[in-house]
């Protein structure tokens, strides 16, 4: 995010770090996903004046930070955080990113047709998991799919009987929503227990860090991603990739969230000359070209509206790399519009 938020913040303002005359001086503070401390550093920040804040990869800072720029009415851009709970948070918060949303009608493109289906959700009973299985409801539920959730206990290591259960519901399509340590575990049981042979098996591609983690389940998964290097070929994203590359850094799934909070400030910034309000305005409805093609900021609620890629990994040497099988459009994923 941050490689990527300093390549094209550069871009935006053509080397100069500024715009219309205006100076852009950044300041970096690490929330280490906690909230208390994201608070306490956004206090310290708009104290001293500052009226921008963007980033943070954890859904609860960037709820925290919604909160605190809504309190003091500064504008805030929060970073890959997907929780849908942003979205429509209040006035002053936007995203650079997608959300949680994206990711399960990104999903839903793996059927020719929704209705009627049984869709299984395969997931941890955290609010991560649980989050999961309410957007799969939400959004496939209402286009007519049957959800059977099967969530798993947080500290559980075999998952043979859970891998059993997902078969036993039949379902057209298994929607996997799995973090932590135990995933090299869960997909080796469902493997072992069929469940990729019987069924199509869906999960979001995280970052280059996990493309070993699916072991031999690996080319029987289906992914939806958010964002790999290759996934497309514009511009923006060539520039971006060169310029994190001769930085000395790496692109990878969250690159898109810093270049896209860059170009959204140097937007707001040329429009809003520091005011808040007229900043806010500048970016409601603003349309731009981000790494991932035209980017929209849904004027309602502040969604980002932006395609999504089904993609598959494949051997490459010792190792897996992604590979694009289809791109959906922003329209086809978009999320429904927050109240």
């Amino acid at each position: 995010y941050i490689d990527a938020f300093d390549v094209c913040l550069d871009m935006a303002t053509d080397g100069t770090g500024e715009v219309n005359g205006t100076t852009i001086v950044v300041e970096r503070k690490d929330d280490a996903g906690d909230p208390d401390k994201a608070v306490t550093a956004a206090k310290e920040l708009i104290g001293a004046g500052v009226n921008i804040l963007a980033g943070t990869a954890s859904s609860g800072v960037a709820l925290a930070m919604a909160e605190q720029a809504a309190q003091n009415q500064v504008l805030y851009i929060s970073g890959p955080a997907a929780a849908d709970a942003i979205t429509g948070i209040n006035e002053y918060t936007f995203r650079s990113g997608r959300q949680s949303a994206q990711d399960v009608a990104t999903a839903g493109t793996f059927l020719d047709d929704i209705e009627g289906k049984t869709i299984a959700v395969f997931a941890q009973n955290t609010a991560f998991g649980q989050g999961n299985v309410a957007a799969v409801e939400a959004i496939l539920g209402a286009k007519g799919a049957t959800i059977a959730p099967v969530l798993v206990a947080e500290d559980v290591t075999e998952f043979t009987p859970f891998a059993q259960q997902v078969l036993a519901a039949e379902p057209d399509l298994v929607f996997v929503a799995w973090a932590g340590a135990t995933s090299g575990a869960m997909w080796q049981a469902m493997s072992q227990q069929g469940v990729l042979d019987a069924v199509p098996v869906v999960t979001g591609l995280g970052d280059a860090a996990t493309f070993g983690a699916y072991g031999e389940a690996s080319e029987k998964i289906s992914f939806l991603n958010y964002y790999f290097p290759g996934a497309n070929e514009n511009e923006i994203n060539t520039q971006m990739i060169e310029g994190i590359e001769a930085a000395g850094g790496t692109p990878d799934l969250f690159s898109p969230d810093g270049c896209n909070a860059a170009i959204m400030i140097v937007h707001a910034i040329g429009e809003g000359k520091g005011d808040v309000d007229a900043m806010v305005a500048s970016l409601e409805g603003f349309e731009f070209d981000g790494p991932k093609g035209t980017m929209t900021v849904r004027a309602g609620d502040h969604a980002l509206i932006q395609e999504m890629y089904q993609v598959k990994l494949v051997a490459d040497g010792g190792s897996f790399v992604p590979e694009l099988v289809a791109t959906s459009s922003a329209d086809d994923v978009a999320p429904a519009e927050a109240e």
